[in-house]
């Protein structure tokens, strides 16, 4: 069965993304000088207007920029190694996992549906991408544990929170973000144009992401030799998450109360995330402010870090460990993610790089420009690929939003269509490009997360992705051609 499986060793995460930096250290060598006209935000009274060829300095400094630009997450994800590894320790995870898997016998494919609808709700409201990194090591042992491989796990997270980005409504770091950066270029939107559109794709892809996972899950389910993971991904799978199916487990009133604890915490994170005062909702105002000094709807990574610091020792108190194992327990599961954070920093410096040069100001310019005068269809379709193309040089979505969408939706707006349109084919673009783009610390570090090589997940999203593309493509061009 496992006979036509080479044992190889593909390229790994680290080495793609430091190619891409020195691809973009010499093009932006070639395009020194190149003039553009610049975005200038409100307030700003000056603004480069040429790409800057990157010295030797700013490429070997990348990295390090990364770091110092994501030292929030880096932070976040180094604590919730930390908390895991607690969880862990307390032996709750494995016995829960089993007793999951055991109790959803013959409905295991019906777990894949809901979670990647929970995933996707996530993505849709609130923007849920770096958070998902907190349910990789959960979720890929549950799918192991019921007969799937790693690679089910990493599309049902992936995809699911990924087909909310792409549709979302009321994304802050998505939607809002281009809103509030049209406004600046003097264009109010409409939500009445934005959220259904928001919903119809959100809905769509997410039919076609469940369909190829699930199709995929039953195929692997059925025959282990189906699996598209090499002979060394198989490994790495049995040996970080095969614990779970070796023998049966006691399941214990002590398991239970740190499980409860365990959900506890993710609930308390995923409300705490949720955009509440931009939706208008005053409940949580002031009393959840007592832990962290910011109120749930305003927490992001500081505050999450320090809510899984605490919980992380609560769960560890429950399971009656010393204060040397709390503290042994903590910093080996730190050291167990390490590369998770190695792999964001060093994204993160791609994007860096891109923002020095100003390559990516260059491409939407020049873009803009091709894009002027052409027909509705050609015009949606345009700037549908221009997105995929800068997603993956930008892959923050508050960040490509800022610097597009002034010249984006005014170009449609002067060309008699719907800038409201426009911010949908941003937020399709630039959420199908992030299912795959090795720019985004979330794809690679999910990836190294699961034990997944990244060559791995493209030959398995290639497909959805392109039914995805096309499906995207038509909604938003009907809805250009409607709005």
């Amino acid at each position: 069965m496992e006979g036509n499986k080479k044992k190889k060793k593909s390229i790994s995460s680290f080495s793609i993304l430091f190619i891409i930096l020195i691809i973009i250290f010499i093009v932006s060598k070639f395009l020194d000088g190149q003039t553009f006209a610049p975005v200038v935000p409100k307030g700003a009274e000056e603004a480069v207007s040429a790409v800057v060829g990157a010295d030797l300095p700013t490429l070997v400094m990348a990295p390090y920029n990364g770091f110092v630009d994501a030292i929030d997450i880096s932070i976040f994800v180094l604590v919730l190694g930390g908390f895991l590894g607690l969880v862990t320790a307390t032996g709750a995870l494995d016995a829960g996992i089993q007793r999951l898997v055991k109790n959803s016998k013959g409905k295991e494919v019906f777990l894949i549906v809901v979670l990647m609808t929970l995933f996707s709700i996530g993505g849709s409201t609130y923007g849920m991408a770096e958070e998902t990194v907190a349910f990789y090591a959960i979720v890929t042992s549950a799918m192991v544990a019921a007969g799937f491989d790693s690679l089910v796990a990493v599309g049902t997270i992936c995809l699911g929170a990924g087909a909310g980005v792409l549709g979302s409504t009321v994304n802050p770091f998505a939607t809002s973000v281009a809103v509030d950066a049209l406004r600046g270029a003097g264009y109010e939107s409409d939500w009445g144009i934005i959220l259904p559109i928001g919903v119809i794709l959100w809905l769509t892809t997410l039919v076609i992401c469940i369909y190829f996972v699930v199709k995929y899950a039953k195929k692997v389910q059925r025959d282990k030799g189906s699996t598209l993971l090499s002979l060394q991904e198989q490994e790495d799978m049995e040996r970080e998450f095969g614990s779970h199916t070796e023998k049966e487990l006691e399941f214990t009133g002590k398991h239970k109360a740190v499980l409860l604890v365990f959900a506890f915490t993710f609930v308390v994170m995923v409300i705490s995330l949720i955009p509440w005062p931009d939706l208008g909702v005053t409940i949580f105002d002031g009393w959840t402010s007592v832990l962290t000094g910011t109120s749930f709807g305003e927490w992001y990574f500081a505050e999450l870090a320090m809510w899984f610091l605490i919980m992380g020792i609560i769960i560890a108190i429950i399971g009656g460990m010393s204060e040397s194992e709390i503290v042994d327990n903590f910093v080996a599961g730190s050291a167990d993610i390490l590369s998770v954070v190695l792999i964001i920093i060093v994204s993160r410096a791609v994007s860096v790089l891109m923002q020095n040069t100003h390559i990516d100001a260059l491409i939407l310019d020049r873009a803009s420009n091709a894009l002027s005068g052409t027909n509705t269809i050609v015009f949606v379709i345009g700037s549908y690929a221009l997105y995929l193309f800068l997603s993956f040089l930008i892959p923050s979505t508050s960040g490509l939003a800022t610097v597009s969408i002034p010249v984006m939706g005014a170009l449609a707006a002067n060309l008699n269509m719907s800038p409201e349109v426009m911010i949908m084919i941003f937020c399709g673009g630039c959420g199908l490009i992030n299912l795959v783009t090795p720019t985004s610390g979330v794809v690679m570090g999910g990836l190294q997360m699961a034990r997944v090589n990244y060559t791995t997940w493209v030959k398995f999203v290639t497909k959805p992705m392109v039914l995805i593309g096309v499906v995207n493509v038509v909604i938003l061009c009907a809805s250009m051609l409607i709005f």
